[in-house]
């Protein structure tokens, strides 16, 4: 990550963060002692059902991101000194293709379409399961962007496809003009060597995959251009404002921002997914990593997220997406109340189970899964959001136990950090599962790793341990110990398989 030494000057940056149900548009002011956060626009993310699957609105998405950047030009405050840098976030494995005139071809796709379903064995027919590990180092899901590839093989989009750009570097090239790949999100395709940090040309040519659609790589930090004229004009940003490649992959710019300040820790950035686990300075490849679905992700400064994703708080969100359209009251705190008051480990189901990926009546697939596992599925709405909390916890117990014996490493404190991390009883839940000391916040943590990577390439910040102190200084947090029965959770646990 290019930087200069940190000055003793503010700066005010732009981040775009995109989630799979809204992005938002955030000014940050970082200093050596500062770091804010202000929201100036917020849109929705609305996947659209077409006749041949489910895809993102990614013009919609880009159409916010304008919109974001023209409120960020106009917030008060910083006419003195303007945006210094402006930096885009989102989810993985998802991706646009460019025909050989720039132009996309087709809305990408949603990574919870069906049209990768059973695409992973066949693939792994021609590149074995652990030779493609032993390369990527990647947690096999079925949406990783290989199997997305290979479930478009023979189709007429890709073959008419000559460049391959990750939803970030999507937004990135409308802005700019400039074709790259950052290596935060490279890393979660399936197609890059974990080791060598390049992509794999040995993956490519096994699967039949060109070269030539890949994009360079750029690394967090780098310089990815200037704003086009079409851009200036919707924005009002001036035409020198640069874009800087920031850690893309949204995990990755949360895990930036952990406010950790010594070693031993774990983290959790929950929000839709439940992403758990460590920051190593080396991947952890192994048959053993392999067997336990772990994966080894890019993180900043060339550091690597060895974790396993969790199926996160989308349970709890379709969950009540479904309350909603059956007419019921919605509202969290209360159902929350009623949660912390249900009988505890009276339903618990495995989160990752394949019937929870899709979108739908989760409340029915819930009550499904203990029918079918001689349990008596929740009577009540609070005790059904306890059982998905619950369960949650289970999960990010077993997750953190296997990364700690993978690597060999302690774990003495759990950070959670995203949006999971206002969820009390989530957090109170996890340190009785992990027996653990949790440490819950910011809330921001994508938006603020955004900013920090942003201003640690214009000098403004120093190196990881600098900008975490300055979140753990700035931001407010909550501290949470382990209260709970450790061997009612150990039976938990066995109930469930997470043990």
């Amino acid at each position: 990550m290019p930087s200069r030494s940190p000055s003793s000057a503010t700066a005010t940056f732009a981040a775009a963060d995109l989630g799979a149900t809204s992005g938002r548009v955030m000014v940050g002011r970082a200093g050596p002692a500062e770091l804010a956060l202000t929201e100036v626009h917020r849109f929705p993310n609305r996947p659209v059902a077409l006749p041949d699957g489910l895809h993102w609105d990614v013009l919609g998405l880009y159409q916010g991101v304008l919109d974001g950047l023209g409120h960020a030009a106009r917030s008060a405050g910083i006419a003195s000194d303007g945006i210094a840098s402006v930096g885009i976030d989102s989810w993985a494995v998802d991706y646009g293709l460019l025909d050989a005139e720039g132009t996309l071809l087709g809305n990408p796709y949603h990574y919870r379409d069906g049209r990768t379903e059973g695409v992973a064995d066949r693939l792994h027919r021609a590149l074995p399961a652990g030779e493609h590990y032993g390369i990527t180092g990647l947690q096999r899901l079925p949406f990783n962007t290989v199997f997305q590839l290979a479930a478009a093989a023979g189709g007429t989009q890709l073959a008419a496809a000559r460049t391959l750009l990750m939803i970030p570097d999507l937004l990135t090239y409308w802005l700019t003009g400039t074709v790259g790949a950052e290596s935060t999100n490279a890393s979660t395709t399936g197609l890059f060597d974990a080791r060598a940090g390049t992509w794999s040309d040995a993956v490519l040519d096994r699967l039949g995959i060109e070269r030539a659609l890949l994009p360079a790589l750029r690394h967090p930090g780098d310089n990815a251009g200037t704003l086009l004229p079409g851009v200036v004009s919707a924005t009002g940003l001036p035409a020198s404002t640069p874009v800087t490649a920031v850690a893309s992959h949204d995990t990755a710019s949360a895990v930036a921002a952990v406010p950790a300040t010594g070693d031993g820790f774990a983290y959790i950035s929950c929000g839709t997914w439940s992403l758990a686990g460590l920051e190593l300075d080396a991947p952890v490849i192994s048959e053993a990593s392999r067997a336990a679905d772990f994966t080894n992700e890019r993180g900043v400064e060339g550091t690597f997220r060895f974790l396993r994703n969790v199926m996160g708080l989308w349970l709890l969100s379709e969950t009540l997406r479904r309350w909603a359209g059956d007419g019921l009251p919605t509202e969290l705190a209360p159902l929350l109340e009623q949660a912390a008051r249900a009988r505890p480990f009276a339903a618990l189901v495995d989160p990752d189970d394949p019937a929870f990926l899709s979108p739908g009546d989760i409340p029915a697939r819930i009550a499904a899964y203990c029918a079918r596992t001689g349990q008596t599925p929740p009577q009540d709405r609070g005790a059904t959001v306890r059982c998905v909390l619950e369960s949650l916890a289970l999960a990010h117990r077993a997750t953190l136990r296997t990364a700690a014996e993978l690597s060999g490493r302690d774990i003495r404190v759990v950070h959670m950090v995203g949006g999971g991390s206002r969820n009390e009883l989530l957090c109170q839940l996890t340190s009785d599962a992990t027996g653990l000391p949790v440490v819950a916040g910011p809330a921001e943590a994508t938006a603020l790793g955004n900013v920090l990577v942003q201003a640690r390439s214009l000098g403004v910040v120093g190196e990881r341990a600098d900008m975490r102190r300055l979140v753990a200084a700035t931001q407010p947090l909550r501290h949470y110990r382990p209260a709970g029965d450790e061997s009612a959770w150990s039976a938990a646990a066995r109930r469930v398989g997470l043990d």
